[in-house]
């Protein structure tokens, strides 16, 4: 079953359930994922969905920074009870330590020994880690191996 199937799916248990948080989040994936299925004339394969879900991640992250420095809570919370809900199609997160080993490995790689490699080795490290690692975090681990 692909990720689009999952989500599909799991609208409907959750309109089943009842659960109209849970349902509300999902119909706001469901919808991005139409929305970009429509403006690209594609059909979504797991990895676009993957993209998708990265970005509304970031999204609300982004927003929880924002509000808490408006000491909005409630916002906070409403955007915290969406991240719980998208998380899980996600996958798995690697650790720092994962990171900072396939970050060397491309270095390695590339042969990249200065500021001005990096996109050579953003362009290897983006298919490997794209939706497992924050790739903001990954850019600043790469920023800081290549300025040693």
């Amino acid at each position: 079953m692909s990720l689009k199937e999952t989500i599909l799916e799991d609208i409907k248990n959750a309109m089943r359930e009842k659960n109209k948080e849970k349902l509300a989040t999902l119909r706001l994936i469901s919808a991005e994922i139409k929305q970009v299925e429509v403006d690209q004339r594609i059909e979504m394969d797991d990895a676009a969905v993957t993209a998708v879900l990265v970005k509304m991640v970031k999204q609300r992250k982004e927003s929880i920074e924002q509000f808490l420095k408006a000491e909005r809570t409630d916002l906070v919370a409403q955007e915290e009870a969406e991240l719980t809900v998208i998380m899980p199609y996600l996958p798995e997160q690697m650790k720092p330590e994962d990171i900072e080993a396939a970050i060397s490995q491309a270095i390695e790689s590339t042969g990249a020994v200065a500021m001005k490699d990096m996109g050579k080795v953003m362009a290897v490290l983006k298919p490997q880690l794209e939706g497992k690692a924050d790739m903001g975090e990954v850019s600043k681990l790469l920023k800081a191996a290549l300025n040693k």
